[in-house]
């Protein structure tokens, strides 16, 4: 990851970032390995999350003063540390960067059912605590005695993503040896579901189908997923397992409306330009993109001509894994980074569910109907949101 340019215009390189640790928590299920069993042979499309316990992490007093998007933060952050392994980092360069789209959304909503019904000395004291945004980042640092920044990033969909790019720069900056990062969202409220509805973003078919000529529309879900960003010396040294490197990641802004984005898709082909300049490598050296997908026309025909623009014809093998985990808003990207990291570490893509009629506008090489293996390259991995936020990341195998 580049630093900035010097007087001279070259660009500053920072320290390599290695991806050390993964957790997650998805309709799926549990675990990174429940992930990416789902993503290998789709069985779900979205929805609550499957067998979370919240007990397993947080005694009976925690579980009630936590909102779920912040238990949801918590333990996919536990697992993706245990999973790094003995990480011993100096607590003052240890940080966390996690993202959520609208935090406590469930808390907010049903306490202000209560105002309504009960009145003002019925509202729980607990509410500001728990709807905050930055409450899942909050409890993170605080489990594991981290004093390095502790900060959230609330872009929309794309803030998962961005997250991780702002994490792999404290490490390549040298701020950080290691941060914790990644996103999550649990906002399935009758409320938020109907706020959607109304506006025509969901699904009316309750499939999810990026890409596909019959795509409707997204269907919600809710989780999280994190990832360990470490010194890539210095996870060398310790023997741990590098799942990828973080080696590029760009931010831009369409600046055309608040939900729909822009139809010729230049902001999104300007923030894949940037990512592969910040990673130094060229469009052809990029083998496969996750793509965002979300299964909404608009959102899926932007992204594509944005990719053929970038990329050409017939372009990267591509994928969206929302046509199994729905679409996670704050958490998305975060999810996408963890199953692109997953793509490398198993020189397998997953099929992208629910795409079995191609839409002639769409030109991609979408991959579909069963895993394909593959020699791993770089991987793209996009995120664009509401507000018309742009985000990216480039993923190198490890070398």
């Amino acid at each position: 990851m580049q630093l900035g340019t010097g007087p001279d215009g070259v660009p500053i390189h920072g320290r390599r970032v290695a991806i050390t640790g993964l957790g997650a928590v998805t309709c799926c299920g549990v675990g990174v390995d429940a992930l990416w069993e789902g993503l290998l042979h789709p069985s779900v499309v979205g929805g609550p999350v499957r067998g979370f316990d919240p007990e397993q992490w947080f005694g009976p007093k925690e579980v009630r003063q936590l909102d779920r998007f912040a238990q949801f933060s918590m333990a996919a952050a536990d697992l993706a540390v245990k999973d790094a392994g003995e990480i011993g980092a100096d607590p003052a360069k240890s940080g966390v960067i996690f993202a959520t789209g609208v935090g406590g959304f469930d808390t907010l909503a049903e306490q202000v059912g209560v105002y309504n019904e009960r009145g003002a000395r019925r509202v729980s004291p607990r509410l500001v605590p728990m709807m905050m945004a930055n409450a899942g980042a909050a409890g993170i640092s605080m489990r594991l005695g981290w004093h390095g920044p502790a900060e959230v990033i609330v872009t929309a969909c794309a803030a998962g993503t961005h997250a991780i790019a702002a994490a792999g720069r404290l490490v390549a900056s040298g701020r950080c040896d290691v941060v914790v990062s990644g996103g999550a969202e649990a906002s399935l409220h009758p409320v938020a579901i109907a706020a959607f509805t109304n506006m025509t973003a969901l699904s009316t078919s309750g499939h999810s189908r990026p890409f596909d000529i019959r795509r409707d529309g997204f269907v919600s879900t809710e989780g999280s997923a994190s990832v360990v960003l470490e010194d890539w010396d210095r996870a060398v040294a310790r023997g741990a397992t590098i799942y990828a490197e973080l080696a590029g990641a760009a931010s831009t802004a369409d600046a055309h409306h608040i939900t729909a984005p822009s139809p010729d898709g230049a902001g999104a082909v300007a923030c894949m330009e940037l990512a592969l300049a910040d990673a130094g490598i060229s469009p052809s050296d990029v083998g496969h993109i996750n793509a965002h997908g979300t299964s909404t026309p608009l959102n899926d025909l932007a992204e594509s001509r944005a990719i053929t623009k970038v990329f050409g014809e017939p372009g990267p093998l591509v994928t969206s894994t929302k046509g199994v985990t729905g679409h996670g808003l704050g958490a998305a990207g975060a999810i996408e980074a963890v199953a692109a990291a997953l793509t490398i570490h198993h020189s397998l893509i997953p099929p992208t569910a629910g795409y079995e009629q191609p839409d002639p506008e769409i030109t991609l090489r979408v991959v579909h109907g069963e895993p394909l293996p593959w020699e791993p390259t770089a991987v793209l991995s996009n995120s664009f949101g509401f507000g018309g936020h742009n985000g990216c990341l480039i993923l190198l195998p490890p070398s």
